[in-house]
């Protein structure tokens, strides 16, 4: 059986648990985390509309994209 290896977010993230393992503190984690990565999206769908990637037209075409399998090809 192969050991897993953790990356140091992982590390911290085990180490923070093991003192707190509340559902509610879990919760509140979850909700951090969350946020923290729907504004880091955020920040990047803003540069590529500002940089003229993202338009209205290619959200249009990916409006009509089948993510699953159109991406996989």
């Amino acid at each position: 059986m192969a050991a897993t290896v953790f990356n140091p977010i992982q590390q911290h993230l085990l180490m923070m648990f093991a003192h707190d393992s509340s559902e509610e503190h879990l919760k509140e984690v979850k909700d951090v985390l969350v946020k923290h990565f729907a504004r880091k999206v955020d920040e990047r769908l803003n540069n590529l509309w500002d940089a003229g990637i993202l338009d209205q037209k290619k959200l249009d075409e990916l409006r009509t994209m089948h993510l699953h399998t159109d991406l996989a090809r």
